[in-house]
């Protein structure tokens, strides 16, 4: 027997929170990413760190907050406490993998593609074995076609996020940036949630695990009292807040752009008109 699913128990508040948090930790995590490429390279690790752990954090919380809203009519849903911190750590550490690729070697060519790809497949990871730490009555079953819709999804937005960090522009162009990752998130979410099927068993009862009051909400304190902290930490952070479009990279890598190069001359070389008639190339300074 098919279970009734319903991934809005309460209404479009927690899709609107879920989206509030992808859009938090975006935000912070691609700014942490520009700043990276603004520093020595003895700072730009712990600047990387900051940013996966800010875009893991994020899209982890805006998981489970919509999860809050998911509910199966014919059985109450529980949760496996280790499989659950695990999708915590699988986002982290495949965001962060995905995003060194692109501090270190740029945001443009191969290792564009390859960070993006990685971290859009951690992204997706997340929210697959998150999936996999329910317990309830039932087995979940899921649309091979939309589940792999819901895994480009993801591998596009990481794309697009990473290369909006990888363009050292003004503070605007990563809140835009962080807006558009958001609802790549959210929409990666959702379309994963809409291939899910619960198939019920036929015995009733209470599943193993922990409810969704007695554990999320505890567990999720930690990752926005970290994303809280990253915020004052970029709040405090003049070149962070500024967002200037003259700043300059401490290294010339691929997909960073750099300023080109100015050069003076003392004199312009004469035309061949000015040559027959006697006259001087200009002297003032020309920038090419």
């Amino acid at each position: 027997m098919q279970g009734t699913v319903d991934g809005f128990s309460y209404g479009l508040v927690t899709p609107l929170v879920a989206y509030l948090m992808a859009f938090l930790g975006g935000a912070l995590g691609l700014r942490c990413t520009t700043r990276s490429m603004l520093v020595a390279r003895s700072w730009r690790a712990g600047w990387l760190a900051l940013g996966s752990a800010a875009i893991g954090s994020g899209i982890w919380t805006m998981h489970f907050i919509a999860m809050m809203g998911f509910s199966v009519k014919e059985t109450p849903i529980r949760y496996d406490q280790a499989t659950t911190f695990a999708s915590l750590g699988v986002a982290i550490v495949m965001v962060g993998i995905g995003i060194f690729i692109v501090g270190y070697r740029g945001a443009s060519g191969a290792a564009l593609f390859t960070g993006g790809t990685i971290t859009g497949l951690g992204v997706a990871s997340m929210h697959y074995l998150g999936m996999a730490g329910m317990r309830l009555n039932g087995k979940l079953e899921y649309n091979t076609l939309t589940v792999s819709a819901s895994v480009v999804i993801a591998v596009v937005a990481a794309t697009a996020a990473l290369w909006a960090a990888g363009q050292v522009r003004g503070f605007m162009w990563s809140v835009g940036a962080s807006l558009v990752m958001g609802l790549a998130v959210s929409g990666m979410h959702y379309t994963g949630m809409a291939a899910l099927s619960v198939h019920l068993h036929g015995s009733a009862g209470t599943p193993s695990g922990d409810s969704p009051a007695t554990l999320l909400a505890p567990l999720m304190i930690g990752p926005l009292v970290f994303l809280c902290l990253a915020g004052v930490v970029v709040l405090f952070d003049p070149m962070m807040v500024m967002g200037k479009p003259d700043w300059t990279p401490t290294e010339n890598r691929p997909g960073v752009p750099a300023h080109p190069a100015v050069t003076h001359t003392g004199r312009r070389p004469a035309s061949r008109s000015g040559e027959r008639h006697g006259h001087r190339g200009s002297r003032t300074p020309q920038r090419w």
